[in-house]
């Protein structure tokens, strides 16, 4: 994750913080000093941190955080509430015309991922029943169209294009015709980009401006740049009115200074955060999610908007009831990876979780997709009854599955020796958690208090 640096930073701030009962002014002063570093270490822009530290303080020095039994939780809260506000408080949606379709100018320089986020754009309208229409606005770059064509194929989305000799004017112009005239809802147009700012290439992307009007002028910025990015965002603002930014690279060995200075700086709000390669790793942006997640206390809703999006409920509980009767089978085993992958990197499902960033064993956790391959094609290799009943596999059929799927038998042997105790260590969990077991029972007690109190609590 981007903030890794800084969060261990502000940890390290606020668990010297938590541990007084009271707390003084200079105990506030040299915390914000160290919070002042932090962000700059992060890339944050200069103003954008002098003018954070100054909130925060007048905040922290007041009679309520002084006369605090909790002091330490009161400052971290101050300090989460003005991190959300410097992102820009609330989730900034993306607009929609009164009468479809919905324009998008996508707009960065050259190199920041302008048509990859084109098509993830694309997939998320797609998953949310839209109908949009790519259309392929730069005729520079070489293969640029064909970039977004490839795309456009591999999510079934349309994508318009009048080839490289026409003006990018003109092909904006006759995309919003066609959108209009087959259905097309939303409308992005992948405009061109440069190494680096132009006048030639500012003047053509206001006459697409121009021309077609467009409800969204979102720009495209690495976030790996910092502030770079920040510089860039500003310079587009003012010369075409940007109604939001899209961060690339997001989870990258980044600094994140770009996602904490570009609002401040541009006043223009980040709407969505990329977070990895594959084509539906686009994300809304959140600040006060992102807050949270930067100030090492996760981000469950994320988590669980993931979870609710990509697996199936049915499916999930009917691998609950075969986990609680110990009926888990080589083939469930196969599904629930399948599931696990589409939530997305291990290692980013983690930082979600409130503390397991901080987790030692967690630190350096990654899945090793070609490890996950093999595991794949061992259980491949087995047969029906194999996968179905494990323990009929003996050392001839270990030596069979290991031959089948081109490995060792000390993988096969490692995989089913980890296959078992998972099976024990899920009974366990399951009957700790049934109606009948300890946990179980605090549940149910808590929910007996939860309906009591007209309360509402996330349990099963």
């Amino acid at each position: 994750m981007a903030f890794e640096g800084l969060t261990s930073r502000l940890q390290n701030v606020f668990s010297k913080l938590r541990g007084k009962g009271k707390v003084s002014e200079d105990d506030v002063n040299e915390a914000m000093r160290e919070v002042r570093l932090a962000l700059l270490e992060a890339d944050v822009n200069f103003k954008v941190v002098k003018d954070f530290v100054a909130k925060v303080k007048e905040k922290a020095i007041g009679t309520e955080v002084m006369e605090s039994f909790t002091p330490g939780m009161v400052i971290i809260d101050i300090v989460n509430k003005e991190l959300t506000e410097l992102m820009g408080g609330s989730q900034a949606k993306l607009a929609k015309a009164n009468k479809p379709p919905t324009v998008i100018m996508m707009v960065g320089l050259q190199g920041a991922g302008k048509t990859t986020t084109s098509g993830k754009l694309a997939k998320m309208l797609q998953k949310q029943n839209h109908r949009p229409l790519m259309a392929a606005g730069d005729i520079y770059r070489p293969a640029a169209i064909k970039q977004l064509q490839v795309l456009g194929d591999q999510i079934g989305v349309p994508v318009f294009t009048l080839g490289d000799k026409t003006s990018p004017v003109e092909i904006a112009k006759q995309a919003y015709q066609h959108a209009k005239d087959n259905g097309n809802d939303y409308l992005i147009i992948d405009t061109a980009g440069r190494l680096h700012i132009d006048e030639e290439l500012m003047e053509e992307l206001r006459q697409i401006h121009s021309e077609v009007k467009p409800d969204e002028v979102l720009l495209v910025v690495d976030a790996m740049t910092g502030q770079d990015a920040v510089n860039v965002a500003d310079h587009f603002n003012k010369q075409l009115d940007l109604t939001g930014v899209v961060l690339t690279k997001l989870d990258g060995d980044t600094r994140g200074g770009a996602a904490l200075s570009v609002k401040a700086v541009t006043g223009c709000p980040i709407k969505f955060a990329a977070l990895g390669e594959k084509i539906d790793a686009l994300e809304p942006f959140h600040p006060e999610r992102m807050a949270s997640r930067i100030l090492g206390m996760g981000d469950m809703l994320s988590l669980i908007e993931k979870a609710q999006s990509n697996i199936d409920t049915e499916k999930a509980k009917e691998m609950e009831r075969k986990m609680r009767n110990a009926e888990f089978t080589f083939d469930d085993f196969l599904e629930q990876m399948e599931q696990v992958k589409k939530l997305g990197p291990i290692d980013q499902i983690m930082d979600m979780i409130p503390g397991m960033g901080k987790l030692k064993q967690t630190k350096d956790l990654k899945v090793d997709e070609k490890q996950m391959g093999r595991i794949e094609a061992i259980v491949f290799s087995m047969t029906k009854a194999e996968k179905q009943n494990p323990d009929i596999i003996n050392h001839n059929r270990r030596k069979r599955i290991a031959t089948g799927s081109g490995t060792s038998l000390a993988e096969v042997n490692r995989l089913i020796k980890q296959f078992d105790e998972m099976r024990r260590m899920m009974k366990q969990f399951s009957d700790m958690m049934g109606p009948k077991g300890p946990k179980g029972k605090a549940l149910k007690q808590l929910k007996g208090l939860a309906g009591k109190g007209g309360m509402k609590f996330p349990f099963r």
